[in-house]
């Protein structure tokens, strides 16, 4: 008999609805018994939808927490939310897979990264774009060693105008910042797996204001209310790491640009070079020539076939889901995690004060 997990959701809002449950749902080892969000209807509906017959349902996330049936907690909550409510699920023995980024602040990634080496329960932050078929494609290459030693990178996480203007994530007190540790932390995670190197040495950044005061601004999701915008509308930073290699950081969510890339990375190596910004493209030299591949990552369609294709994150789902089961590491890991945290907080701290910021 196939073995199933019982899951608890907290929070049901937008990243929940669109990631979380329904690849969760398709998932044949995960049940989905309870459902918590402070708005009460949004868990009742996301219960109804996706949830077991008689799913708990309630605004009281520490019901979940306590309740020994749960095996597993998702935690799709705004920022400043994460470390209390993950911290609380791991001392109870629960698994946890919390939205990105890991914290609002380093010190609180920080504080559940040490309550997972305590815990004998799973800890992962749900970086989802590792689970593309170009991001898993080019870590192959880069573990096997096609592009050599990879000493300078690109981390593209950049809209022209794209700002999210429901939920919080205007809201530095809740969020804790705007298009940096919304998206940018997204394309950081994915430059930082690929090269793998988590040990930076010193931090210089700068944020802007620039655009965001703006009335009735042009905007993919309507014009956002200049008031309420109290993030910056784009950041950016270059980040040394201990072994000299170097880093730009490139995020914004209103930016007067046609360089529009988001989630992804440029590396160049000693052996060779990549980037994803035209599909995933392959760049070296061989037998005294330069050349450019592009690789299909793609997997090409079936006549008659009409089965639907694997997302992103059904993926990370199942690939979360054989960690618990199996006893493996997950892909996303809370120490890697953490120092993505621990960067984006010394890009704001950089700009803040105009300084760069030093690690130990």
């Amino acid at each position: 008999m196939t073995k199933k997990l019982k899951f608890g959701i907290i929070g049901c809002g937008g990243i929940a609805n669109g990631k979380h449950l329904p690849s969760l749902s398709k998932q044949p080892q995960a049940e989905l018994v309870a459902f918590c969000d402070i708005v009460l209807e949004k868990a009742q509906k996301a219960a109804e939808q996706y949830g077991v017959e008689g799913a708990k349902v309630t605004a009281d996330y520490m019901e979940l927490v306590n309740d020994p049936s749960i095996d597993v907690i998702h935690v799709c909550t705004p920022n400043d939310s994460h470390a209390d409510i993950a911290i609380a699920a791991l001392e109870a023995g629960k698994h946890v897979n919390c939205e990105k980024p890991m914290a609002k602040t380093a010190a609180d990634a920080r504080r559940m990264y040490e309550a997972s080496l305590k815990s004998d329960k799973k800890l992962t932050i749900s970086y989802q774009n590792r689970f593309r078929n170009d991001s898993r494609y080019l870590k192959e290459a880069c573990d096997n060693g096609e592009l050599g030693e990879i000493y300078f990178a690109k981390a593209h996480a950049v809209r022209r105008r794209a700002v999210p203007t429901w939920g919080v994530f205007l809201d530095e007190e809740k969020q804790g910042g705007g298009p940096l540790i919304d998206i940018g932390t997204h394309a950081l995670d994915l430059t930082l797996y690929m090269m793998n190197n988590y040990d930076p040495a010193v931090v210089l950044g700068q944020s802007f204001h620039k655009l965001s005061s703006r009335e009735n601004a042009a905007n993919a999701f309507g014009p956002w209310d200049p008031k309420e915008f109290t993030v910056e509308d784009s950041a950016f930073g270059m980040i040394r790491m201990k072994n000299g290699a170097t880093i730009i950081l490139e995020s914004s969510w209103a930016l007067n640009t046609l360089e529009v890339d988001e989630a992804k990375c440029s590396l160049s190596g000693t052996e060779g070079g990549a980037d994803m910004k035209d599909g995933l493209r392959i760049n070296g030299e061989k037998y005294g020539k330069l050349f450019t591949n592009k690789i299909d990552t793609e997997i090409g369609g079936v006549a008659f076939y009409s089965g639907e294709a694997e997302r992103d994150s059904d993926v990370e789902m199942r690939m979360w889901i054989d960690a618990i089961l199996n006893d493996k590491e997950p892909v996303v890991q809370p120490k890697q995690a953490l120092v993505v945290s621990e960067i984006l907080e010394a890009i704001y701290e950089s700009a803040k004060t105009g300084k760069a910021v030093y690690f130990d």
